[in-house]
C-alpha cells in the first residue's frame, strides 16, 4: 500500500476499522504506574461473537518465508498482531498470553501467527521495530521479542546499545549485520509497510489483532482468543499458502 494513494475501505471494513480504533486507545494507551494494565483491560468489550469481515481476513500474507511469523503458512486460522514494543499491554500478552496461544494452537496446526511492526510511541519504538526485523533476517525474531518484552525490559528503553544487548540476548550470530540492518532501508521500508497496513485498517493503538477478520482490541484474556480462534477454526476453508 502506497501513501500517495488513496486507500478504498469499503463500508464493512470502515465501520470495524472504527470500533478497532476506539476501543484499543482505552485498552493500550501507555500506562502511567503498572504496566500490566489489567483494570483498563477488563473494560475493554471484545465479543468474538462480533462481525467478520471477509476484507479484514485478506490482509493476512500467509507467506511461508514470512520471518515475522510462526505456524504453517495454510493454517486454518490467522492472528495478526499488531504492536509495539514499548507497549505495556503488548508486553502482557507475549508474556501471558501469546505462549498459551502457541501450545494450544500453533503446535497442532491449527494457528499462524503474523507479526505486525505497528510503533506508535516515538523514536525508541521505530529503532525496536527496525530491529526486530533485522533480527528476523537472521532467523531470530521471535527470541528478539521475547527479550524485548521481558518484564522491567522497556523501562530500560530500547537506545542502540541496548538493541545490541538485546540481539546478544536473543543469539543474533551477526552482530555488525545486525546493527548494519536495523539502520538499512530495507528495515525501514518493512516497518513502514507494516504501519500502513495497520493505518488502512483503522488501528490507532496497540494491541489490536485481527482472527481471521474479526478485530480483537487490547491485551484481552486468553479466554477472548481461544473462543475467536475456536469460531474461526469451524468455519475457515482450507487456505492457499503464499498469497
Amino acid at each position: 500500500m502506497s501513501k500517495s494513494k488513496p486507500i478504498v475501505i469499503v463500508s464493512g471494513v470502515a465501520l470495524a476499522a472504527v470500533g478497532l480504533g476506539l476501543v484499543s486507545y482505552t485498552a493500550t494507551k501507555p500506562a502511567s504506574g503498572s504496566t500490566s494494565g489489567s483494570s483498563s483491560v477488563a473494560e475493554v468489550s471484545a465479543d468474538p461473537a462480533a462481525g467478520i469481515y471477509p476484507e479484514l481476513e485478506a490482509y493476512a500474507r500467509r507467506d511461508a518465508s514470512d520471518k515475522l511469523a510462526m505456524g504453517r503458512a495454510d493454517a486454518p486460522v490467522v492472528l495478526i498482531e499488531y504492536a509495539d514494543f514499548k507497549c505495556g499491554y503488548c508486553g502482557k500478552f507475549a508474556r501471558d498470553t501469546e505462549p498459551e496461544l502457541v501450545k494450544k494452537y500453533v503446535e497442532n496446526g491449527t494457528l499462524r501467527i503474523e507479526w505486525r511492526n505497528f510503533p506508535i510511541f516515538g523514536e525508541e519504538s521505530e529503532a525496536a521495530a527496525r530491529a526486530s526485523w533485522a533480527a528476523g533476517q537472521q532467523g531470530r525474531f521471535w527470541e528478539f521479542h521475547k527479550a524485548a518484552y521481558a518484564e522491567g525490559t522497556k523501562e530500560k528503553g530500547f537506545g542502540k546499545e541496548r538493541l545490541t544487548a538485546l540481539a546478544k540476548e536473543a543469539g543474533v550470530p551477526d552482530l555488525a549485520r545486525f546493527a548494519k540492518d536495523t539502520d538499512g532501508a530495507a528495515a525501514r521500508a518493512a516497518v513502514s509497510k507494516d504501519q500502513e497496513q495497520g493505518y488502512s485498517l483503522g488501528a490507532t493503538s496497540t494491541p489490536s489483532f485481527l482472527v481471521n477478520g474479526r478485530p480483537i482490541a487490547g491485551a484481552q484474556p486468553l479466554e477472548t482468543f481461544t473462543e475467536a480462534i475456536d469460531a474461526a477454526a469451524k468455519t475457515a476453508k482450507a487456505p492457499k499458502a503464499g498469497r
